[in-house]
């Protein structure tokens, strides 16, 4: 059997955010993520309550993703999206920021839009918080992450893996250094080996989003673009 790397697995969301996803690889992705021990599997909103099903008597959690991919849905729209997530058995969601807010500099609709979602899933699932590293200047991630960290949100995150850009080990230290040590930081896109997966974890990740966890424990690399 190829060695594990230890202590990795529990950092990893197992993920399959494909729009073509069959409800038979969601069961493959759940049946590997029990396997390997995986944290969760992040899947899309119609696929929480089959995984949650596959799941059942393990201790992988359900994630999904919330005003996906573009983050350009509705306040209103991402607060019912996360109630029906957290009623199909999510525990974990990852919620995508409104980026045209961002780079319009309308700061308060950006906190507003976080803080709503926080507050629908407050108690009941944590919040992960995608910026989309790849569309923001420094500046600019600098400012949504200290208000991700005034909320109280569980994670700032790098990105969707459907941008123009994935995880970076500067974005990551960067995040990092802006949260401290009280938000987690999630580095997902492009993290397709062991040695990419430490780095980010060096950098200050305590999560990782990827469909490459398999490679990534064992050692190997994979051609997946997530």
């Amino acid at each position: 059997m190829e060695k594990q790397t230890l202590g990795m697995n529990k950092m990893i969301d197992h993920t399959l955010l494909k729009a073509a996803a069959t409800e038979e690889e969601i069961r493959v992705l759940c049946q590997e993520a029990k396997e390997n021990n995986f944290m969760s599997v992040c899947v899309n909103p119609s696929n929480i309550s089959l995984s949650y099903d596959c799941l059942r008597g393990s201790d992988v959690i359900v994630c999904t993703v919330i005003g996906f991919p573009l983050g350009a849905t509705t306040t209103k729209t991402k607060v019912f999206e996360t109630r029906e997530a957290i009623e199909n058995g999510a525990t974990e969601v990852d919620m995508v920021v409104n980026v045209g807010a961002i780079k319009s500099g309308n700061w308060d609709k950006v906190k507003n839009d976080i803080e709503e979602v926080y507050f629908a899933s407050k108690g009941k699932a944590l919040l992960k918080v995608i910026i989309e590293t790849s569309l923001l200047t420094d500046e600019e991630k600098v400012k949504v992450c200290a208000i991700c960290k005034s909320i109280g949100v569980g994670f700032v995150k790098t990105s969707t893996g459907f941008s123009t850009g994935g995880a970076t080990v500067e974005d990551v230290a960067l995040m990092r250094k802006v949260v401290g040590s009280e938000v987690g930081v999630k580095a997902s896109g492009g993290v397709k080996d062991a040695a990419s997966a430490k780095a980010m974890i060096d950098a200050g990740a305590n999560r990782l989003g990827t469909s490459s966890g398999i490679a990534i424990v064992k050692g190997g690399t994979s051609a997946s673009a997530y």
